[in-house]
């Protein structure tokens, strides 16, 4: 025999979101300020990065236009 499985609805739905939205507060931590520092240059360089890339394309596009 087939199950029927009822469709979620909205509230069903934004009550299992809430649920996971406090198991994911109850596992997360605040970092340390070393953490933090770390997590500030990592992210910097990367935009920098990013930012490189883009400015090269953009010249390289520019020159052989």
């Amino acid at each position: 025999m087939e199950e029927l499985q009822e469709k979620p609805t909205l509230l069903t739905k934004f009550k299992s979101f809430i649920i996971e939205c406090k198991r994911v507060f109850k596992v997360t931590k605040k970092p340390s300020q070393e953490e933090f520092k770390v997590i500030v240059k990592v992210s910097g360089i990367g935009i920098l990065i990013i930012g490189l890339i883009g400015f090269l394309i953009h010249l390289g596009w520019a020159l052989l236009s």
